[in-house]
């Protein structure tokens, strides 16, 4: 199976398209292999990963605080450094991004599974404005980890992937968003259901 959309541009930002484009191109089977075999590395490393994304998230995009109810006050970095659930959340980002990684073969159970995800952060209040942010941090994170074996085509390959998949989030938020719109209307004012009293 291809990608849903394949051959679109991505902008310079990750995760900059409107829901017209809302998924990039997917990697391809060099790329994929890159991904898997870097992530082996990683992944050693995936609650330190987790922390230093959020901490240079907060750093970079301090606004993305606010979708974080736990976070909101604080601008103390080290204490956001040493904050167990700081680090909780770290590890379930890192673990969608495991997941992820295991799917780029299976790219139909990779859309379901960001398209869900994108639908969860319509309820969490998540805007999808910050999804892109955080491939850019997760990427400025592994590199140290990664040393003498980062290069450009590898950062080439984890944009593409985190391109692909925060373009489907923001499809699924944008279907949430829709559905919940479309829920709060009157059943007259729905324009699929025909009112039927006499």
């Amino acid at each position: 199976m291809g990608c849903a959309i394949s051959g679109l541009e991505a902008k310079a930002e990750f995760g900059e398209r409107t829901t017209e484009d809302a998924a990039a191109a997917c990697p391809s089977e060099v790329q994929i292999q890159m991904i898997k075999d870097s992530w082996k590395v990683i992944r050693d490393d995936i609650a330190k990963v987790g922390i230093i994304m959020f901490v240079r998230l907060f750093e970079t995009h301090p606004e993305c605080k606010d979708v974080f109810f736990l976070f909101r006050g604080v601008e103390d970095l080290e204490r956001l450094r040493t904050s167990r659930e700081l680090r909780a959340h770290g590890l379930r980002v890192m673990s969608f991004i495991e997941k992820s990684v295991a799917r780029l073969d299976q790219l139909e159970r990779l859309e379901a599974l960001a398209l869900e995800l994108g639908k969860s952060h319509y309820h969490y209040n998540a805007p999808p404005k910050y999804y892109g942010y955080v491939g850019a941090e997760f990427i400025s994170a592994v590199q140290p980890i990664l040393k003498e074996r980062w290069t450009a085509e590898l950062e080439e390959a984890w944009k593409t992937m985190f391109q692909f998949v925060t373009g489907l989030m923001k499809q699924g938020y944008q279907e949430e968003s829709n559905r919940q719109r479309h829920l709060a209307l009157s059943p007259k004012e729905r324009p699929d259901k025909r009112n039927t009293a006499l």
